[in-house]
């Protein structure tokens, strides 16, 4: 979901796949929406975008895709040190913003949550861990998540992961062994998804190893196709792929639920990446596209904090229907709001800061 804007100003910048970047915003979306009828529907079955959780397997493949495309030919240049600062001035301000806010909500919830249960210290460490990328699921009130101040960094944890075995593996090896790589990552997949019965897994202790199977076969498979240059052209535009994509997650639930979510990141996906990168972008979606692409990450990164503050909320009152409508519609305008106040009045001024800092130092 991060890999938006991968370049920053240590590197020239190269030219934007915009249908890409829609199409990112489009799946950070729907994990917004997913997340609020989580709490609505707790029997999967009954949510019309039950699948939305997919949407991190789409935001996987394609950073391998994007980072492939970014980096490729200037990483050998670059160094190693410069690559890992400028992925983590672009992807850890956000981290640190979704950990804020997650640990104030845990504190302040209006509506219910238990912070007098946990000791100050616990609390404290917890909040440590969160700001670091260390997993720690201990806080039962946040579901035993990974990261419980900010549940969906889970998939930022394996991001980073992703990061280091690129530069220091992926961007030696040939294409051949790329491709070797690929398929035994999709034989992980399929294994992960045949003994849980899903693929939601990779958020908690118990289902961790689900998250490495899930990036390792879909970075992969975008690293594959930006170097085979299985790009399609077509004329879909962001309208038809939009559509495509969406259609993804609200497809209905049924007892071969493990093999359709395995069809759609081994196959669907990776096409929608090649369709995408081919794809004509109509002039008066340009300004859309750029929005999505650039709002994607801080609505995926600080979504979530309120997300916990409308459960307990949910639970305890028991909003009727029409209720419920308002709030969720509402909600996720508001989220989409703030996600932009976020990104305009802190994570743009502090990777501008940052990426001068290191270019005055000459790092």
């Amino acid at each position: 979901m991060n890999s938006n804007n991968t370049s920053t100003v240590i590197l020239p910048t190269k030219q934007h796949f915009e249908i890409l970047d829609g199409l990112r915003g489009i799946a950070a979306f729907a994990v917004v929406l997913f997340h609020f009828m989580e709490w609505i529907y707790t029997d999967p079955s009954k949510n019309f975008i039950g699948h939305g959780f997919l949407a991190v397997d789409f935001f996987f493949c394609l950073s391998g895709f994007v980072i492939g495309y970014a980096y490729d030919d200037r990483i050998a240049k670059m160094g190693l040190r410069k690559f890992f600062i400028s992925r983590i001035i672009r992807l850890h301000p956000l981290v640190v913003a979704g950990s804020i806010l997650g640990l104030l909500a845990f504190l302040f919830d209006p509506f219910g949550g238990h912070p007098e249960l946990y000791s100050t210290g616990k609390i404290i460490f917890t909040f440590i861990c969160s700001l670091f990328m260390i997993p720690l699921p201990v806080i039962a009130d946040r579901g035993f998540n990974l990261f419980s101040f900010n549940a969906p960094a889970w998939s930022l944890f394996w991001e980073y992961i992703a990061n280091i075995v690129y530069a220091f593996v992926l961007y030696r090896i040939s294409r051949n062994y790329l491709l070797l790589l690929t398929i035994i990552a999709a034989i992980a997949i399929c294994y992960v998804s045949y003994s849980s019965g899903n693929l939601l897994g990779g958020w908690s202790g118990p289902t961790f190893w689900d998250g490495c199977a899930r990036i390792s076969y879909s970075f992969l498979a975008g690293l594959l196709i930006y170097r085979s240059n299985w790009i399609i052209k077509n004329k879909l535009g962001f309208t038809g792929l939009s559509i495509l994509l969406s259609l993804t997650f609200i497809v209905p639930f049924s007892n071969w639920n493990w093999l359709s979510e395995t069809i759609v990141v081994l196959f669907y996906f990776p096409l929608l990446i090649a369709l995408g990168a081919g794809a004509t972008l109509s002039p008066q979606f340009k300004k859309v596209c750029v929005f999505s692409g650039n709002i994607s990450y801080p609505l995926y990164m600080t979504h979530y904090a309120a997300l916990w503050m409308f459960g307990n909320y949910y639970t305890n009152y028991k909003p009727d229907h029409t209720q419920l409508t308002l709030i969720v519609i509402s909600g996720l305008i508001l989220l989409v709001g703030f996600a932009y106040l976020v990104m305009t009045i802190y994570d743009i001024p502090v990777r501008k800061y940052l990426n001068e800092k290191f270019v005055k130092r000459k790092v």
